[in-house]
């Protein structure tokens, strides 16, 4: 599983191979990405109204990479990510309502309205953020698969990062431990091409970042990141090698961002055309919905039917978030510091 292979560009449509149990699965793919697109759909609108504050970073044209792997994990595994995060919220379980009311600073939010975007966490999804330093999560996502390991659980840590992440020092720090002590730790790359607003061929020696861990042992793959069925396939042979003991694994998710870096991001470093390619011909919900309708898997009316479903449930969220309280100025002083005892060998 050690040998890697190049995707410059992801395929426009692969071949319809499907199991008995790809008519269930691959509609619960379709709403999932559905889910996240319509989301972060609807942020972006509440954004522009001014009703979300910050930094605001919408993971539209990549959902089929957090779609795709969270499916091959299990509720013992963690997740942790860097700040475009709301998609991998939503597939961890995370529910609609409250993730929008922590993104407009509501007291029902994940982080009581404090968090914001980028840092909100969900420990009974075993989701831990979220967060607004750039590769900062990935010593922590480490040091989370350290905790698995330590307790015997048999749980792993999906640890994503982007592709702008991997020319941090820290990583390589992260590398180091987990293959030293075999850590069950899935590094996922998110490589949609920019790192802010520098494409990775400018700014990455190497241009396939899946072997930036090869100095460690560690082996590496380079998946189409807008396919969810080629994600998901990929992600599970690489969660049975690190739970078969073999220490960590790099995927790189060959993948695409539709909109700038963030929402203050005009995008001006890329021509329209590019993105138009990428929206015709290799989006991840139009290339599944044309799979399943070709393998009869359901109805035109039906995925619309799905589509009008997902959006009642982000227009609830939406109307859920600007009805909550924003939080009392007395949690400015909470969740601050956690008192705990040390213990003594």
């Amino acid at each position: 599983m050690n040998a890697t292979r190049s995707s410059a560009k992801p395929a426009a449509r692969r071949s319809s191979r499907k199991s008995p149990a790809d008519n269930g699965q691959w509609l619960e793919f379709y709403r999932e990405m559905l889910l996240i697109r319509r989301f972060e759909e609807k942020a972006g609108q509440l954004y522009g109204m001014g009703l979300i504050g910050g930094f605001c970073h919408l993971y539209i044209g990549q959902e089929a990479v957090a779609v795709g792997i969270q499916h091959a994990l299990s509720d013992k595994d963690s997740v942790i990510t860097g700040y475009r995060d709301h998609g991998h919220m939503l597939v961890c379980g995370m529910d609609p309502r409250n993730v929008m009311a922590e993104l407009t600073g509501r007291a029902t939010g994940y982080s009581k309205g404090k968090g914001g975007s980028m840092h909100m966490f969900a420990k009974d999804k075993r989701f831990y953020g979220g967060h607004g330093i750039v590769a900062g999560q990935v010593p922590l996502g480490t040091g989370i698969a350290f905790a698995h390991k330590y307790r015997e659980d048999g749980g792993l840590c999906a640890t994503y990062m982007g592709d702008g992440a991997t020319n941090q020092g820290q990583v390589y720090e992260s590398f180091n431990m987990a293959a030293l002590w075999k850590l069950p730790v899935l590094y996922v790359i998110e490589n949609n091409r920019y790192g802010m607003g520098t494409s990775q061929a400018r700014s990455s020696a190497g241009q396939k970042l899946c072997e930036r861990g090869a100095a460690y042992g560690i082996p590496g793959e380079q998946v189409d990141g807008m396919d969810v069925v080629a994600m998901h396939e990929k992600a599970k042979e690489v969660v049975a090698h690190i739970r078969g003991g073999e220490g960590p694994y790099i995927l790189e998710a060959m993948t695409y961002r539709y909109r700038g870096h963030s929402m203050s991001d005009p995008a001006k470093y890329r021509k329209k055309e590019e993105v138009q390619e990428f929206r015709e011909h290799h989006d991840p919900i139009e290339t599944l919905r044309q799979r399943i309708v070709e393998g009869k898997l359901a109805a035109e009316d039906d995925l619309k039917a799905m589509d009008k479903e997902v959006r009642d449930i982000v227009n609830e969220a939406a109307r859920f978030a600007q009805d909550s309280p924003e939080p009392d100025p007395s949690e400015l002083w909470t969740d601050i510091l956690l008192e705990a005892e040390v213990a003594t060998v």
